[in-house]
């Protein structure tokens, strides 16, 4: 069982931007959970990282959310640059730095629809790979709930294509921890991002944001390429998530550039 932990807890102050930081709004942002067996995850993290693991129904499970959103006012947080949108699906694995002892996240990898694609993956080795993702969303205004949220990229390293929608009864259920906050800490609040580089180097950066107002959402059908590939998530456990949550905009400071871990 998952410790009890309250968010003020774990919100902090807003390191201050400088150099070349980033400041971007998250629009569409989801984080769709699956909780599967602890051994599928053997070999893709290094040794100083452990699996945050869950117990439910007696049997410890690890979680992975796959993280579709549209970067909008993509742009410095320090100087007056210009402002890019793009398309954006992030994979990651939650995971505790035994060295820090910090609850963070290993990313398997990110697919981003933009030309400055080239920036993160060749300059700093970033496994960020190419794909055309789509939006097609309907936000009723006055529930500020989804009527319709269909993502879908196509790529050749992570096709993925998901629909969700939202209605007033959908409920926060959570198996293997004490309430839904200490929940909501482990999957909306970790800060720090661990990966494996292109040249197979361990890198790392960090992220602020406020707390997510995050609400409940209902799968309707999913396809995730990389995670049946990998073996991770089989196609048929796709359309039973452990949770998906769903928030329409968001702002987050990504401070850069990442490090390579020693």
């Amino acid at each position: 069982m998952q410790e009890a932990r309250k968010l003020a807890d774990y919100i902090t102050k807003r390191p201050k931007p400088k150099g070349i930081d980033v400041l971007c709004g998250l629009k569409h942002f989801a984080i769709i959970t699956y909780a599967v067996p602890a051994d599928r995850f053997k070999g893709l993290f290094p040794a100083r990282f452990k699996l945050d693991v869950v117990e439910i129904d007696g049997q410890e499970m690890g979680l992975i959310s796959v993280v579709p959103f549209i970067d909008v006012d993509f742009t410095s947080a320090v100087f007056p640059l210009p402002k890019f949108t793009m398309g954006q699906t992030n994979y990651r694995i939650y995971i505790i730095d035994t060295k820090t002892g910090e609850r963070c996240v290993w990313f398997l990898g990110t697919t981003l629809d933009s030309w400055t694609l080239a920036v993160p993956r060749y300059l700093w080795n970033l496994p960020w790979h190419s794909g055309e993702v789509n939006f097609d969303c309907v936000l009723n205004k006055s529930t500020g709930l989804y009527e319709k949220y269909h993502m879908e990229t196509s790529s050749s390293w992570a096709k993925a294509s998901v629909d969700i929608v939202q209605s007033e009864s959908d409920e926060i259920v959570f198996d293997g921890f004490p309430d839904a906050e200490s929940a909501l800490v482990y999957l909306t609040h970790p800060l720090a991002g661990f990966y494996y580089r292109r040249d197979n180097k361990v890198g790392t950066y960090r992220v602020w944001h406020k707390e997510l107002k995050v609400k409940p959402a209902k799968l309707k059908s999913a396809n995730f390429k990389l995670l049946s590939d990998l073996g991770i998530v089989e196609q048929a456990e796709q359309h039973t998530p452990y949770s998906v949550l769903v928030e329409p905009i968001n702002e987050f400071t990504i401070y850069l550039p990442p490090t390579i871990v020693e």
